[in-house]
């Protein structure tokens, strides 16, 4: 990335950008296609709402439902992903929105739906499963939702609410990328521009020190202006999901949370407290190395994405990539290598860097159709492990489309994070199988370490620790302010950290930069996953294509199973701590090799 301003949207080459035409060909095909929706809903209400009595009925209603809920997937998709690109262009924003008020008066006319199915017999709904294996999860998330359901004008309710229920997450989305003005920063006597997206993308990772931490500086700086205003937006958002949790009949809104993710309380625990505890550390011996090897006078909070050997570093281009990425993913086969490739040619990727983008990266994966990534290419490996990563998630939604109905394709959020974080350990050691010396080698290994584990396995789980004490407080009754949250999060970061990193002024900010915690627990899934993506991408490099054929029937499950079972598909046991002590065991080891290789290169 070069230190010149973000261009403007309209200024991007279009092949840095996604090709939405997978969805629709024109905006006005979109239109036509909304009117339809609009039709087959009320169409759906007047032949299926309170007739739902027989097992035949509710077969024929889930079929209309489904192809109700594909063309809800696509359209959305195409009013949602632009906005991601640029939150500062009207017509998107405005688009997204009126999109989003359409769904819910949708959603709220079609709650009836689920409702009727959770005051059906379970004897009914368990012959609907037997005699429609099609919709068999849909149906074992309605016989659970029985034990929680409101009543249906509750429901209803709810669903109309869903944009205003939904609106932290926009506000903290505006402030960040629409709001904040970073205007620029001075290093050494020179200025230069910053903005959140280039933090985020560019100075984090930035080598030279005093640049880097002036970036962090001004960062911190700005972001603390709008602290307040972001810690009320996040403060309706947790209370409305103690509110929700408590409408269900949840105690914690902990225990609400992980409902949906068929997961159990000690397994969330387990995974942050194992971590918080056994693998900081590890790190923390990682990060005492860094600062011995770059001879830096301490490590501050600014330090942590730094390179141990920048020199070492090249730039990648987008066409280098695409070496990279097919020959990370050959082991799992032909036929996967084919359906993910297709991705440049089809322009699934939206590359570009400009002005009011989302940062980081997603996948989106409309069903049938190809899925579409995001992230912002800067020409560094970094970039690829990030493109790999998302089409992990893509590779997943495409066999899971195949093989399941459109209501049983989306796996469980514990599962998620697995496919993705599997595909950057195949890239790593694709980079390791070419290393011929061990500066390579050192190289390729930090890579793994920073960019796999270090974003996955610890940024996101210091999330997940703060998260955590978050909620805990609203479970108690109390409430919080933007200083309350500065506090938690300094405290998340002294413990993992220790004496081997300083939690220099304005890292308690952090909390400010993830949209994860308007998600749910999602933060702590990425660990999660990481886990099972470890121990089945060993199972790979020692078994070979009896564990590639378990891994792909893992991606192809959809929902069909809960996470322990799905899991076991791919011959991981979540249900104990091995996993996980087996991964931090294997993290343990890499570090000591990193360290290593630095002694035999002095």
């Amino acid at each position: 990335m070069t230190q010149e301003k973000l261009k403007n949207r309209a200024d991007v080459p279009e092949e840095l950008t996604w090709d939405l035409t997978a969805l629709y060909e024109t905006k006005e095909d979109f239109e036509a296609a909304v009117e339809e929706l609009k039709k087959a809903v009320d169409q759906f209400i007047t032949d299926y709402e309170g007739k739902l009595t027989e097992t035949s009925i509710i077969v024929e209603a889930l079929k209309t439902y489904e192809e109700i809920q594909e063309t809800m997937v696509y359209t959305y998709d195409y009013a949602f992903l632009p906005a991601t690109t640029d939150l500062t262009n009207p017509e998107y924003v405005q688009l997204s929105r009126s999109t989003d008020n359409l769904f819910a008066e949708l959603g709220a006319k079609l709650a009836f739906f689920d409702s009727e199915l959770k005051g059906t017999s379970l004897e009914t709904l368990d012959e609907v499963a037997t005699t429609a294996p099609q919709f068999a999860s849909f149906i074992r998330h309605i016989k659970e939702d029985k034990k929680i359901q409101l009543d249906p004008a509750v429901e209803k309710a709810l669903a109309q609410l869903s944009p205003t229920l939904n609106a932290p997450s926009e506000i903290y989305e505006q402030a960040r990328l629409a709001d904040m003005d970073f205007g620029t920063f001075t290093a050494d006597g020179k200025e230069y521009p910053l903005s959140f997206v280039l933090y985020e993308e560019y100075y984090m990772y930035h080598d030279d020190t005093v640049i880097r931490r002036a970036a962090f500086d001004k960062f911190s700086q700005v972001l603390s202006q709008y602290q307040n205003t972001v810690a009320a937006a996040y403060y309706t958002q947790v209370q409305k999901e103690k509110t929700l949790a408590t409408m269900h009949g949840f105690e914690s809104v902990i225990d609400y949370l992980l409902y949906d993710q068929e997961v159990d309380r000690d397994l969330y625990n387990r995974q942050i407290d194992t971590i918080m505890t056994d693998l900081a550390p590890v790190m923390q011996k990682y990060m005492t190395h860094v600062k011995e090897v770059r001879g830096l006078d301490k490590v501050t909070y600014a330090d942590l994405k730094i390179d141990l050997d920048p020199e070492y570093a090249v730039e990648v281009s987008i066409e280098k990539s695409k070496e990279l990425v097919e020959d990370s993913i050959t082991v799992l086969g032909e036929d996967y290598v084919n359906r993910i490739m297709k991705s440049y040619p089809e322009r699934w990727m939206d590359f570009a860097q400009n002005k009011g983008k989302s940062t980081g990266g997603f996948c989106s994966s409309p069903y049938k159709k190809h899925p579409y990534i995001l992230m912002s290419w800067t020409n560094q490996l970094s970039d690829v492990y990030t493109l790999i990563h998302e089409l992990g998630h893509a590779g997943q939604g495409i066999l899971s489309a195949e093989n399941n109905s459109v209501l049983g394709a989306s796996h469980s959020l514990y599962l998620i994070e697995a496919p993705s974080t599997f595909n950057e350990l195949l890239l790593t050691e694709s980079l390791q199988r070419k290393s011929t010396e061990d500066r390579m080698d050192r190289f390729v290994l930090t890579k793994m370490l920073t960019n796999t584990y270090f974003h996955n396995f610890i940024t996101h789980l210091l999330e997940a620790a703060y998260q955590r004490e978050v909620y805990e407080l609203i479970d108690a009754g109390k409430s919080f302010d933007a200083a309350k949250l500065s506090d938690i999060k300094r405290s998340v970061l002294q413990k993992f950290w220790g004496e081997a990193v300083e939690i220099n002024p304005g890292a308690e900010l952090t909390w400010m930069r993830q949209s994860h915690y308007y998600m749910g627990l999602y933060s702590y899934t990425y660990s999660a996953g990481l886990t099972i993506a470890t121990q089945a991408f060993l199972r790979v490099k020692e078994e070979g294509q009896p564990a590639v054929k378990d891994w792909l029937k893992f991606l192809a499950l959809g929902d069909q199973l809960v996470p322990a079972e799905a899991a076991a598909v791919a011959g991981v046991d979540i249900t104990t701590s091995k996993p996980l002590d087996d991964t931090i065991h294997y993290l343990d080891e890499t570090v000591d090799r990193i360290i290593a290789l630095s002694s035999n290169l002095k």
